[in-house]
């Protein structure tokens, strides 16, 4: 089937080659303490590691890794650990990489490390490294605790939100910079007031809303995945709880429209013209283009044989850099077209496995645009005078 023609400035293969401007590292692969009912990695047939044990990323590993993407990724260099849950390789795991970092980079390279974590494990020796090297930790939490636990729990089926919040009161008392990654799906997507005022009554000012869309082989949404219609007026009221306290409070969603309306490019990859921007590095040096996709068919090779550059220029890093540059004939012709870019290759492969599709969260996306590109217009050139798009 030939493909509609693209928008944007679409990967060629053979052009320049698009720098890997950061890395999503995963030192214990899949690997979790928690047993949360929605994750995205359970049951998954096509993870290419789930039947092996032990899954921990070696000292060796770590060190040509860094070592290696430090001498590529000159002068900015961001290393961004998940999992599964990251914290289960340890901390002398992250001190290790500290003094790699160290003795591996160059006068003037600017080194940035962020994790995301449950928060299970933290205690105040990973406060210390975390202040002391001012890393960037994202904590997952879904609301106050019936909310939170309904679908976030331990392997003993216990809920996890007293424990969390002992580690968000640690990091706020440590004065380690973090922010809070909520799941948005059917235990709380209905709830954008209580949750809203949940965290801002936790003294929480740093939020990302991260939509569940989970489906059957059939295409049948999963029972917590929430609906387009849902996320959209979820986005909408929280907007419009966000707008007064907007110089108090930040909401990644709300920061990327207006860094795409200021002309930059969004800190969230769903709304980049291409796929490119990040690759992932499996415990074992594997690295795959996205998260969602850490499959076989799309390895790009391998940190303990392969140069940054041979994986940059891999034919597999083009092929799947372009999938969200096929454009969707109702992409073609959206006013929000040069914002949204077609939306994340995830959710309009998701459902029937096609990255033809309109992204399943398209109505979402056309709704919260419908509210917010104007007020945050205005505030840019408010802001700003010169001329703002």
């Amino acid at each position: 089937m030939s493909q509609l023609p693209i928008f944007g400035q679409g990967l060629v293969e053979g052009g320049p080659v698009p720098r890997i401007t950061s890395l999503l590292i995963k030192p214990a692969s899949a690997v979790c303490n928690l047993d949360c009912e929605y994750c995205f990695y359970l049951d998954r047939e096509a993870d290419p590691y789930s039947a092996l044990p032990g899954r921990r990323m070696t000292l060796e590993t770590l060190e040509r890794l860094v070592d290696t993407y430090l001498f590529y990724s000159y002068p900015s260099s961001v290393f961004a650990f998940q999992g599964g849950e990251p914290t289960l390789a340890g901390l002398k795991f992250f001190e290790k990489l500290v003094e790699f970092q160290q003795e591996f980079g160059r006068s003037g390279q600017m080194v940035s490390n962020a994790l995301q974590t449950n928060a299970m494990l933290l205690d105040k020796d990973w406060c210390n490294l975390f202040r002391q090297y001012q890393w960037l930790l994202g904590v997952s939490l879904d609301g106050p605790q019936e909310i939170n636990d309904r679908f976030r729990f331990n392997k003993e089926k216990r809920g996890t939100w007293k424990r969390v919040m002992e580690s968000v009161e640690l990091l706020q008392a440590e004065k380690v910079e973090f922010n809070v990654l909520c799941v948005l799906s059917q235990a709380n997507v209905e709830k954008p007031r209580e949750l809203y005022k949940f965290y801002q009554s936790a003294g929480i000012d740093n939020l990302q809303f991260i939509p569940l869309a989970e489906f059957a082989p059939d295409g049948t949404p999963l029972p917590y995945t929430i609906t387009p219609r849902q996320y959209g007026r979820f986005l909408c009221e929280v907007f419009e709880l966000w707008w007064p306290d907007r110089r108090k409070m930040r909401i990644r969603v709300f920061d990327n429209i207006a860094e795409a309306l200021a002309g930059q490019k969004p800190g969230n990859c769903t709304m980049h013209e291409t796929c490119d921007s990040y690759l992932v590095v499996e415990y074992n040096g594997d690295v795959y283009p996205c998260d969602f996709f850490v499959e076989s068919g799309w390895k790009l090779g391998n940190v303990n044989l392969d140069s940054w550059g041979e994986i940059a220029r891999r034919t597999r890093r083009y092929s799947f850099a372009s999938k969200k540059t096929i454009a969707h004939p109702d992409c073609q012709v959206c006013e929000y077209q040069s914002i949204c870019h077609g939306g994340c290759p995830k959710f309009r492969h998701g459902p029937h496995g096609k990255f033809e599709e309109l992204d399943y969260f398209c109505e979402a996306y056309k709704m919260i645009y419908a509210k917010s590109v104007e007020p945050l217009r205005k505030e840019l050139r408010r802001l700003y005078p010169s001329p703002v798009g």
